[in-house]
Order: structure tokens, then C-alpha cells, then sequence
């Protein structure tokens, strides 16, 4: 591809996200296709010459587009959002015209020390100490990992990855049923297995921890030959946003010797609103803390903020220094892929630096203030309608409902949740509260405003009078 042609098309590419913004409250929220059906649409082997951009991007739109769910659609209501605010986007555009690969301070200077900057922007926005540092990782998932892999390296003074675990005994892993599914699979990957990840029950409203069944599942493991590693205490969890009692968590883990890992994937970025922090009362205790600025925040995916009390710790659990990627002559720099266990890194930090800059924390604390108050507001609307029942109170902006009708409660609201994403003005997702099947919402689209919170309540009511 020319210079020209690549003008033309980068230019082509950019007016198309802007229509394609513009165009989607017209749209289904929900792919509406059936299974196999793009694939269908697509050749069975590689084309032998090459085609022209014009029939490539006319076939992005027609075969493509049709099978896309709309996650910036402004109500987009299901799991947890994966927002891009455009100007995100735009320094995306810019991420990949440089396209760096910004694994060591050398091979992008501006990358990682714009990295160490954006993270202490966010540790100051959401109220962390000064003595925790960052980084950035792609998800959630890999900060846990790291974690997970420290939590099981402390444990066993630091000879886990020197001798494996089979020379090792078993190491323990603690959390509640309510944490995310990514910490089953840290447990997975780190060696550590699913029968050590010790499952806690939960008490009270928010679904805490019991911390005395903590204490008392360490101890007894303790007397049992195994090794207690670290807890995993979540702060928003993605079923119904449970929330542990971070400050009792800690107490316990300090009393017990234990690392604290606390995953608040989604909520974290309600912090940057003072009111909300008793949800994690005593984070400042943790040993590890992550949040996804790529869920509320706006950031394009991937971009996951993972907070350190010491980072030493985790370099010593995943970094090696071939000499082919040490870095001579600069004292004192970071080589971020020390810190994570992919060696290449995206220039992520630039999108962070942009959003921040041009919507300042008061513009993404009114968001999220809004998104918080029309999702109570919601909730109070169906709960005075007939046959509808709050499951679970909101947390920050989610909340769980139930509609009653027919003989069968779960298979009704499946039944609801399958109509009300088949009609695609709102896109909502089920869970299992206590067993039974209840209906989630949570509102957090960067666009979304209050007649979108108004949709919802309208079509959530209409559909219901039809599902039998």
C-alpha cells in the first residue's frame, strides 16, 4: 500500500467510526445473526492474489457488521461495559501508526515513563498511597495472574519456579464463590489447582467474606501440612458487585502472614468519587489492587491498572534478564515487561493520557454519578411494578431483578432476558443469586443518558406482559 492509498484509506477508516458512533441507537444492541452464519459468508481458503480495499472494506460492512455486538451502544446494559471514549479511539489511531512494541524503557522511552506517570495520575484519582506503584496489564485476568504467581512464590521462598510444584507442598489460595472467574483460572495457570483455591461463604447484604471462617479455614489448613498463600478479596464482584470487607480481610491476611490481592475489575473506577470508597474501606492495607480503566473509566481495551505496595516482589516472581534485553548506560529505568508475564507490550499509557487531559476527573466523576443514580432509580421503578422483585440491592450501578410469571420462576426469566435482547433496544445478561436465576442490569455505557435508563424500564416492562 502507497502513501496515497494509505491516506485515503486511514482517512476513509476514521469517518466511518464517527458514522458508525452516530448511527447506533439505531441499531440492535445484540448481534442478531445465528450461529455460523458469517462464516458462512467467508471464503474457505486464502485468496492467492490480492484484492482491492474497496471490495475488502464493502465486505467488512455487509459480512462483518451484521454479526457485531454493539458494546458502545448507549444501552448496552449486559456484563460489565468495554468502553472507548472517542478520544481514546483517536489515540488509538496513534498507538497503531507508531505501532511500538514497548517492552523495555529502551525500546520507548516516552512509553514507559508516561506509563509510570498515568499509573501515579490514577493511584492519586481513586485515593491509593503514595508508596503503591503501577503498571499497566491488559486485563484483570493477568494482573491477578501476577498475583497469584507472587502470593505463590512468597509462600514458598521464592523456590516455586526454581523447583516446581511438585517438589513443593500445596499451597492455598483463598476468596469467596462471589470473585470473578479469572481468579479460577490464575489458580489454574499458577500450578496451585482448584481444589486449593479454598472457597469462603459470604455474609451480610454485600455478600462479604466471613472472616472468621477465614481465619478458621487458615488455620485448619495450616494443621493440615498445607501452605497458606494469599487471599483474593473483590470489591464490585461481576455477579452482583459483592464486596468484602477489604479492612477485615487484611487483618486476618496480616495476622496469618498473607498476601491480599483485591480485584475491583469494575468498581475500582467508582473510587475517583470519594463518596463511593467505603466499598473498599482499607484497600490501603492490600498488597496488590487492580481495576480496568477500560471497563468505566472509557479507556479502549486493553488497558488494566494493577497496583503494587512493593513491585519488587512481583519483578522477582516473573522477570529474567537475558542479555539481549538488559539495558546498559541508564540507571534506575523500569522495563515494564518485568512487571507482567507477556514479554510485548501495547503503548497503552498514551490512550490514559488523552482521556485524562480532555475529560478530567470531573467530567468521569459526573459520568459515573450519573450512571450510579439512574440505575437506583431504575430499581426503585420495578420494584413498584407488579410481579417484579429487587434480588439484589444496587452496588454502584448494578443491580439484580426477578419477574414472576409461570410455572417455572427460572425458565420465565430466561424467557424474559431471551425476548428482551431478541427485540435489541437494550441488552441485558442473567446470573444465579442463591440458586435461582435473576436478571442483571448495570449501567456504565460512556454515552449512555437518561432516557437510554428510560428505555430500559419501558422495554423491561413492555416485554414482560408478553413473556408467558
Amino acid at each position: 500500500m502507497d502513501e496515497a492509498t494509505f491516506r485515503h484509506w486511514s482517512a476513509r477508516a476514521a469517518d466511518w467510526g464517527v458514522d458508525y458512533r452516530q448511527s447506533l441507537r439505531d441499531r440492535p444492541v445484540r448481534a442478531q445473526t445465528e450461529a455460523g452464519e458469517i462464516a458462512g459468508q467467508i471464503a474457505q481458503s486464502p485468496p492467492e492474489a490480492g484484492e482491492a480495499m474497496e471490495r475488502i472494506f464493502e465486505d467488512f460492512e455487509k459480512v462483518i457488521m451484521p454479526g457485531m455486538t454493539h458494546w458502545q451502544h448507549p444501552r448496552f446494559f449486559a456484563y460489565f461495559p468495554a468502553n472507548a471514549a472517542p478520544v481514546s479511539v483517536v489515540a488509538e489511531y496513534l498507538v497503531t501508526a507508531v505501532a511500538a512494541q514497548c517492552m523495555l524503557w529502551q525500546t520507548s522511552p516516552a512509553a514507559t515513563e508516561l506509563e509510570a506517570k498515568m499509573l501515579d495520575w490514577l493511584r492519586q484519582a481513586i485515593g491509593l498511597p503514595a508508596d503503591f506503584s503501577g503498571v499497566i496489564q491488559d486485563s484483570a485476568s493477568s494482573a491477578t495472574l501476577a498475583a497469584v504467581l507472587v502470593m505463590r512464590e512468597k509462600a514458598l521462598a521464592w523456590n516455586g519456579n526454581r523447583a516446581g510444584l511438585a517438589a513443593n507442598p500445596k499451597v492455598r489460595v483463598y476468596s469467596s464463590d462471589q470473585v470473578h472467574t479469572s481468579i479460577d483460572r490464575a489458580i489454574w495457570v499458577s500450578g496451585i489447582g482448584e481444589e486449593n483455591l479454598v472457597r469462603i461463604p459470604t455474609v451480610g447484604e454485600r455478600r462479604a467474606m466471613d472472616c472468621v471462617a477465614l481465619a478458621a479455614a487458615i488455620e485448619a489448613d495450616r494443621k493440615a501440612g498445607y501452605v497458606p498463600a494469599g487471599i483474593i478479596a473483590c470489591t464490585g464482584g461481576t455477579s452482583v458487585g459483592a464486596c468484602d470487607d477489604i479492612a477485615e480481610v487484611v487483618r486476618v491476611a496480616r495476622g496469618h502472614g498473607l498476601y491480599v490481592h483485591v480485584d475491583a475489575a469494575w468498581a475500582g473506577a467508582a473510587m475517583i468519587c470519594e463518596e463511593f470508597r467505603p466499598l473498599w474501606q482499607g484497600v490501603e492495607g492490600a498488597d496488590s489492587v487492580v481495576f480496568n480503566p477500560h471497563k468505566w473509566l472509557g479507556a479502549q481495551f486493553d488497558c488494566s491498572a494493577h497496583f503494587l505496595r512493593n513491585p519488587d516482589d512481583l519483578v522477582r516472581s516473573l522477570a529474567i534478564q537475558p542479555e539481549f534485553l538488559k539495558t546498559h548506560g541508564q540507571d534506575g529505568v523500569v522495563n515494564y515487561s518485568e512487571w507482567s508475564v507477556p514479554l510485548g507490550r501495547r503503548f497503552r499509557a498514551l490512550k490514559l493520557w488523552f482521556l485524562l487531559r480532555f475529560h478530567g476527573l470531573s467530567g468521569l466523576r459526573q459520568m459515573i454519578r450519573n450512571h450510579v443514580r439512574w440505575a437506583e432509580n431504575l430499581a426503585e421503578r420495578l420494584r413498584n411494578e407488579p410481579s417484579f422483585e429487587i434480588v439484589t440491592e444496587p452496588v454502584l450501578s448494578l443491580f439484580s431483578f426477578r419477574h414472576a410469571g409461570g410455572s417455572d420462576a427460572d425458565a420465565h426469566n430466561l424467557a424474559l432476558v431471551k425476548a428482551i435482547n431478541d427485540d435489541g433496544r437494550i441488552y441485558l445478561t442473567q446470573t444465579r443469586v442463591d440458586g435461582r436465576i435473576a436478571i442483571r442490569f448495570q449501567a456504565g455505557q460512556f454515552s449512555m443518558t437518561q432516557d437510554d435508563a428510560e428505555t430500559a424500564f419501558k422495554v423491561i416492562v413492555e416485554l414482560s406482559k408478553k413473556v408467558v
